[in-house]
Parts: structure tokens; C-alpha cells; sequence
């Protein structure tokens, strides 16, 4: 009897330790009240040790801050270098552009706004400088995929900038005017866009950080682990933990191609593997994938001077990188050589 005593017992606390305790295998979400996170050894998942030493190499030499890997969730690399730390803040530049993509899907799926209605029905007519009929033709989903149409000559948004070029949705062009969708967000939602976003994202997913609205551009500023956060959020499809923060569908569309002109683009995210890909600044159509050396099924939020987060579904890994323009003679917007000779670094590791 006392042995079965024993043995029940023995049950209990067991049974009690894996409730309470995140098991090591499958998708992990780090809390949002601590800095606790759990980590995954390089070698466990038999990685090239060889390979590490040359890729933090290479991400020193251009100019990098930090550098992070999460595979199912869990921390395998974090680095920082030339002075940068865990608690530091950089800026995301247009890899921000993701966290309104976000807020705009919540926004929908509360039923404050409909991404295929008109932009002045959240703003008001005439916020653009076009006749208005040409005006009316702008939708949210327009702003969403860079296909509003407006003149792109001048990243300064405001109404004189706002100028015909082409009907939305005949061109896709790389414009600042997304920045509307935070007025739309606001609007629509009777909130500041910051309060919106800390509401219904930010806290969601424990992120830290800030939004700085300059005259020109609006800016998010965090941690390295922020921004991981954010990618893992979209790595689960809008899901974190037991909660859909985003609605699956409309995550599923921010990922995929938005419209036929440039179908490396969807819901201001970069999609690898297309056949043809555009950059911002012109109207030239490239053959082939963003970047022939990741996989094929990676998305990207992608910055200035090579702010990045990628995700990759197939391999349950989010990667992010922050720090200087990598080429400082050419701090292109988006994408940039850099990523191709990053991932090739990067397949040395993990492949």
C-alpha cells in the first residue's frame, strides 16, 4: 500500500511539472512579463560549428549591431557587436512597415475598417492633390500593396505630394504615402495609432520599443528581442501562444503576392521565391527570386541600411539583423547584395 502511495504521488508532481513547465520540443513563445526566453544549442540541431566564427565575422565586417536566430521560438544565436547590447534600441526604418500592416489587419478584424473601402472614407476626401475621381479609385488594400498610384517623386506626404501618376492599382511603386494607413488606423479606430498599436499589439507580444514620427519618416525604435518577437508572431501566422492576435487570413494575405505588378510584394512584406521582383526607387521588373540564396518560402520585413527580419515558415527559424547600411556608400532602401551574401554565410551554418 505504501507503495502504491508513493507511486500515486510520484504521478501527481509529475503530472503537475508538465503542466506547469513549457516542454523542450515544439513552437515555444517567450513570456511577456519577463525577459525569460528559452534557448536551443547550434549543435543539437547539427549545425556547422565550423561555419559560425565566418558568418559573426562577416556580420561584423558589415556593420552589424546584432544578430539573432530563433528556431520554434527558442533562441539558438544572439549576438551583438561594435558596442551594442540586449537592452540597446536601434531603428527598424521600413521593416516597420509590417507593425501597421498588423494594426491595419486588427483593425479589419474588429470591424473598424474594410481594407477594400476608399481611404478618404476613414480620412476625408480630398487628402490628395489628384482630381477627385481619380482620388476615389484609392483604396486601403491600394496603400497596403504600394499601388496607390500617386506620385512618388517626393517622400514628404503631404496633400501638394500627392499627385496623379496612374490609376491606382495599374502601378506598383515604393512610396512613403503607406503612412496614411496610420491615419486611417487612427481614425477608424478613434484611438492614437500609438495607443491602438500598444493595445492591440505591442502588449500582446511583450514588445518593447517606440514610434518616432519625423517629418519625413515614422520610425519604430526597439530592442534586438522586440523585433524577434514580432517575427515570430508572424512565423505562427498572427498567433501567439493560445491567441490569434491577426486574423489568419489576412496575415496569410499580407504574405503572399498583393497584385500582379510586382509579385514579390504583398502587404508592405517581401516574398521570396517569385519570379520577378521590383525595387523601390524605379519601374524596372528583375527576373527571378528577392534573394536566390534564402528559401524559397522566406518573407521579409525589410529596412534601410539592412534592418531586417526573416522568416522562414520551413524552417521554423526567424532571423533578424540590425545595425549600419552594411554598404555604407549605398544605403538602399530595401533590398540590397546584402542579403544574398548574408544568406549564403547563413546556409554555411545551418544547412
Amino acid at each position: 500500500m505504501k507503495s502504491l502511495n508513493l507511486l500515486l504521488c510520484l504521478c501527481i508532481v509529475f503530472t503537475a511539472c508538465k503542466k506547469n513547465d513549457q516542454p523542450a520540443t515544439g513552437m515555444y513563445f517567450p513570456s511577456t512579463t519577463d525577459n525569460s526566453w528559452q534557448t536551443k544549442s547550434s549543435t543539437e540541431l547539427g549545425w556547422n560549428q565550423t561555419a559560425i566564427q565566418p558568418l559573426k565575422d562577416y556580420l561584423i565586417q558589415k556593420h552589424s549591431k546584432s544578430f539573432m536566430v530563433l528556431v520554434d521560438g527558442r533562441i539558438v544565436m544572439e549576438e551583438y557587436f561594435n558596442g551594442h547590447s540586449a537592452s540597446a534600441t536601434w531603428q527598424w526604418n521600413s521593416a516597420g512597415k509590417t507593425l501597421v500592416t498588423a494594426s491595419v489587419g486588427i483593425a479589419q478584424q474588429e470591424g473598424l475598417l474594410n481594407i477594400n473601402n476608399k481611404v478618404s472614407q476613414y480620412v476625408g476626401l480630398a487628402w490628395t492633390s489628384e482630381p477627385l475621381l481619380k482620388e476615389n479609385l484609392i483604396t486601403v488594400r491600394h496603400l497596403l500593396t504600394m499601388s496607390s498610384g500617386l506620385n512618388d517623386s517626393n517622400n514628404l506626404v503631404i496633400k501638394p505630394n500627392l499627385t496623379y501618376m496612374a490609376d491606382a492599382g495599374t502601378r506598383w511603386s515604393y512610396h512613403n504615402v503607406f503612412q496614411k494607413l496610420i491615419d486611417v488606423t487612427a481614425a477608424a479606430s478613434g484611438k492614437s495609432f500609438d495607443t491602438y498599436f500598444q493595445d492591440k499589439l505591442k502588449s500582446k507580444i511583450g514588445m518593447e520599443g517606440s514610434w518616432n514620427y519625423g517629418t519625413i519618416f515614422t520610425i519604430y525604435h526597439s530592442n534586438t528581442r522586440s523585433m524577434a518577437r514580432f517575427g515570430l508572431l508572424a512565423l505562427n501566422k498572427g498567433k501567439w501562444g493560445n491567441e490569434q492576435v491577426i486574423n489568419e487570413t489576412f496575415f496569410t494575405e499580407s504574405t503572399n503576392t498583393s497584385q500582379s505588378i510586382n509579385p514579390s510584394y504583398g502587404y508592405l512584406w517581401w516574398l521570396n521565391g517569385k519570379t520577378s521582383f521590383m525595387v523601390p526607387g524605379g519601374q524596372t521588373v528583375y527576373t527571378g527570386p528577392l534573394v536566390p540564396n534564402a528559401p524559397s518560402d522566406m518573407f521579409a520585413a525589410m529596412g534601410a541600411e539592412d534592418q531586417r527580419i526573416y522568416v522562414i515558415p520551413s524552417k521554423k527559424m526567424v532571423i533578424v539583423r540590425m545595425g549600419d547600411a552594411s554598404d555604407p556608400l549605398n544605403p538602399s532602401f530595401a533590398v540590397s547584395g546584402f542579403d544574398n551574401e548574408l544568406w549564403q554565410k547563413i546556409n554555411a551554418v545551418i544547412n
